[in-house]
């Protein structure tokens, strides 16, 4: 199982310490606009990239509105990763954007 945030909730912790952000949109959709020191592994690439990801560390999962980022967040959970679901994802998100890689 994984917990799930609001996206108001996530942008307050995003204040208030150093995060580990899992973007899983696409390339696309990732060099058009995503949070600064953001992890990107579109969701399609999770399965076979489990070894980029460290087991020790929590992750909150974003994509664009929350529905990838919930499968993505199902998926890792089973897999023995701590992932907490961003609700709304990067289209509620009102904070700066890193543009490109």
């Amino acid at each position: 199982m994984f917990n799930s945030v609001m996206m108001m909730e996530f942008e307050q912790l995003l204040r208030k310490g150093n995060l580990n952000i899992l973007d899983v949109r696409e390339d696309d959709e990732f060099e058009s606009g995503h949070i600064e020191g953001a992890q990107h592994l579109p969701l399609g690439e999770i399965p076979t990239s489990l070894g980029k990801l460290d087991k020790s560390k929590e992750y909150h999962v974003v994509c664009f509105s929350g529905s990838r980022s919930a499968m993505a967040s199902k998926y890792l959970a089973q897999n023995g990763f701590k992932v907490v679901n961003v609700m709304g994802g990067m289209s509620a998100y009102r904070g700066d954007v890193i543009f490109g890689r």
